[in-house]
């Protein structure tokens, strides 16, 4: 493994490097560059991540020296928190800016015991899901690893959740990667945020608490298995190639068979941890009887559950939402066939929090970004920011 050097890790015009999001090797080569001996590194992981420390002094037991040098030379920072809304439900959005001033939208979920906290990989999408309202926002740029961290550790400060649990009594039980973006197509940041949030030593989220939802980027799921283990959720939401090309470009990339052949590859996927495949019903394009019918034979042999999603409407929004008749006969044809297939009710949709409305208004960077490069007679490829 190549690791980064401490001349690497701190910028030549003396701005003051976050810790947050750094590796462990990371962590280790800063400090051993500066002279330190390996066990500060340790020392370190565990004021930032298992006590959610941002204050270099309050770190006792690390040497007055240290102490000094980490106060000059780098910083704890976290996303700010621009805007918190809480909905009638109990369900909390949080608008989030980063230090470039771009935001993405965090939400928590709540249950009776436990609570979810939906997280974010990019400002705005890669994809243009039609009936999704964070794919009518153009892509502005991936998140770091210590912006996808830093969200966990924003609403963990925000619960007052540290230091980190050792049982599984917390508020942020789960964590799912459900939010802005596709994560896939950010993934080396968001398994070097997952990685650490699954850290015995800091945060220590089981992987088993983990979900990453992905819109079907097929050379990625394999990947995702092997090195994350974390549980799969598919965005599925057609069971054919015709439907799903109509509200998922990405299928044109990578068809459902393709698609279906990596599921049934994923590492780990049994009985006992099943893919989730979300399916969001919309009136009239995906929720007839034959639907369901061809949804089942598409599925067979891989073990999964569904999640059955009505659709949230948002502004502008060209797609109806099914009676709730037709939710639950569209349910009972896929447990008839054997498969769990709940209907998930909607949470926050009174703050625009519920599956596919989140948001924000980072998009205005990337336009004006696109309108400088065509007065500049420069074509713009529409590739995702690094």
């Amino acid at each position: 493994m190549t690791h980064c050097t401490p001349d690497s890790l701190i910028p030549q015009n003396l701005e003051r490097v976050n810790l947050v999001g750094l590796s462990r090797d990371q962590l280790a080569d800063l400090l051993t560059g500066w002279g330190e001996r390996p066990f500060r590194a340790k020392q370190l992981w565990h004021w930032i991540y298992h006590r959610g420390e941002t204050d270099f002094d309050r770190m006792t037991s690390l040497g007055a020296p240290l102490r000094e040098r980490l106060k000059a030379q780098c910083t704890l920072a976290r996303p700010e928190i621009v805007r918190t809304q809480t909905s009638e439900d109990g369900t909390i959005k949080w608008l989030l800016r980063f230090a470039d001033g771009n935001e993405a939208e965090m939400v928590y979920i709540p249950e009776d015991d436990r609570g979810a906290l939906c997280i974010s990989s990019q400002v705005g999408c890669t994809l243009t899901c039609r009936f999704c309202h964070t794919g009518t926002q153009l892509l502005v740029r991936n998140l770091s690893a210590a912006e996808v961290v830093g969200q966990v550790m924003v609403a963990r400060d925000t619960f007052g959740e540290w230091p980190s649990p050792i049982d599984e009594s917390r508020m942020l039980s789960n964590i799912v990667v459900m939010g802005m973006g596709e994560p896939l197509y950010n993934y080396d940041n968001v398994a070097g945020a997952l990685k650490i949030i699954m850290d015995g030593e800091g945060i220590a989220l089981s992987r088993r608490r983990i979900t990453l939802s992905t819109a079907g980027v097929v050379p990625m799921i394999e990947r995702c298995g092997e090195e994350l283990g974390v549980k799969l959720a598919v965005s599925l939401h057609a069971p054919t190639d015709a439907v799903r090309d109509q509200i998922m470009p990405i299928n044109r990339k990578y068809p459902l068979a393709e698609l279906m052949a990596a599921c049934r590859n994923y590492p780990g996927a049994n009985n006992a941890r099943r893919i989730t495949f979300e399916y969001l019903l919309l009136k009239g394009v995906n929720d007839s009887d034959e639907d369901a019918r061809a949804l089942i034979r598409l599925v067979e042999g891989i073990p999964c559950k569904f999640n059955l999603i009505a659709f949230n409407p948002w502004p502008g929004s060209p797609y109806e939402t099914p009676s709730v008749a037709r939710l639950e006969h569209f349910s009972r044809l896929l447990n008839d066939a054997g498969y769990s297939a709940p209907i998930r009710l909607p949470r926050g949709r009174d703050i625009l929090a519920a599956c596919g409305q989140l948001r924000s208004d980072s998009e205005r960077e990337r336009l004006s970004r696109h309108k400088a490069r065509l007065a500049q007679g420069i074509g713009d490829d529409h590739a995702p920011d690094a």
